[in-house]
């Protein structure tokens, strides 16, 4: 394979080289841990909340662009964790990392990334990168963090190029759950943290696909006893815990990969009659369940400023959201719609007892809720199993 010629660092001071499969290469100075990161490169436009994304397993398989050029000031903390480490496999910002000044601060970006073994690189035009992916498509990538200032650029490029991408990637098995597990701590308050649900009304399963913690609070805020159970489960294991409804988390790669072990599941659980609810994979998974299919988006839909019309009532809710393969549907009731493409956001299919929706519902980074519109957690009137009006 010929590679293009290689430049070298502009600077004595470079420690980090983010080298895309196409051949550019972008300098800059690491930050955290020492080694490469070889994963889909991609931009988030959200302002707030780097360490939920960072933890977010979501964001398996993925080298994040900021697109906020000031990261790290208010620092890191163990209540902001959306899962036990850090997920994603690496990150890309513009300005030096900011120490940290906030109140909540425990450890500073730089040493938190480190003790994470998460690497990332600073110094990028991100604005420039990110008009790339836009114009490009997300690419595959390698960030490489060395202090010696030393790179072997072909080897890095052939790294790049031979990573095999998201699309047929299945990460759902990756980040789950081993094992099943109770859920009863609630949202975070500022006079005295999080919560714990003790008196719950209804039974959730939730299906672990690479669920964040927020969402796990938001239902168990929302009068939930929750059990998390592993991705991988049966129709047999999800019905043998009693459950009101059922709800399917968000989680990284491919939807049809995943689909591969869980539509069958997802299929039976439309089929008993009981309320699922989704979100994100789930969302996805739900509406491969009613006949659709995935399709590959030229650039995803990042951030915490995507906004979504509801096609009843006209209102718009400003949302986060986090995928790249929106699904073409066969069969099924139109909620809500992308303001910033043609993407189906929300379904609702009542005679099925199913709803989902690609934003999810905890407010960690959303600077505003449409409570109206995203609401609705699961819903079965007939049973009188109403949970998340209030989220």
């Amino acid at each position: 394979m010929e590679y293009p010629k290689m430049p070298t660092p502009p600077r004595d001071d470079i420690t980090a080289a983010l080298v895309l499969a196409d051949g550019s290469v972008y300098w800059g100075i690491g930050i955290g841990a020492v080694g490469n990161a070889v994963g889909e490169v991609c931009f988030n436009t959200a302002m707030t909340g780097y360490q939920e994304i960072l933890t977010d397993p979501s964001y398996a398989g993925q080298i994040i662009t900021f697109t906020c050029p000031h990261i790290g000031n208010v620092g890191t903390n163990a209540d902001d964790m959306e899962s036990a480490r850090s997920a994603a496999r690496g990150f890309i910002v513009r300005e030096p990392v900011s120490a940290p000044s906030n109140w909540r601060a425990e450890q500073g970006l730089c040493d938190w990334a480190k003790a994470q073994g998460l690497i990332g690189i600073s110094g990028v035009d991100t604005r420039r990168l990110t008009r790339q992916i836009r114009r490009e498509g997300a690419p595959n990538g390698v960030i490489a963090h060395a202090p010696d200032g030393r790179f072997d650029l072909p080897a890095l490029l052939a790294q790049a190029r031979d990573w095999p991408g998201l699309q047929g990637m299945e990460l759902a098995r990756s980040v789950t759950t081993g094992q099943a597990y109770e859920w009863t701590q609630t949202l975070w308050r500022i006079d005295g943290g999080y919560g714990d649900m003790r008196a719950p009304t209804r039974h959730v399963v939730a299906m672990d696909f690479g669920i964040k913690y927020n969402i796990l609070r938001n239902l168990a805020n929302a009068g939930a006893r929750v059990t998390v159970v592993p991705a991988t489960s049966s129709f047999e294991d999800i019905m043998a815990l009693a459950p009101d409804g059922v709800f399917l988390s968000n989680g990284p790669g491919d939807p049809a990969a995943t689909a591969s072990y869980a539509l069958p599941v997802v299929r039976k659980l439309l089929e008993s009659g009981l309320p699922v609810f989704g979100i994100c994979l789930g969302h996805q998974m739900l509406g491969l369940a009613m006949g659709g299919k995935t399709v590959k988006m030229h650039q995803g839909h990042r951030g915490a400023n995507h906004p979504v019309k509801n096609l009843d009532t006209g209102r718009v809710a400003i949302t986060s959201m986090n995928h790249a393969l929106p699904w073409i549907a066969a069969d099924w009731l139109k909620m809500s719609a992308s303001r910033n493409c043609p993407c189906l956001t929300v379904l609702c299919a009542h005679w099925r007892w199913m709803e989902g929706g690609y934003f999810p519902f905890n407010n960690t980074l959303k600077p505003h809720r449409d409570r109206k519109t995203i609401s609705i957690c699961l819903k079965h009137s007939s049973q009188g199993l109403l949970l998340g009006r209030d989220i």
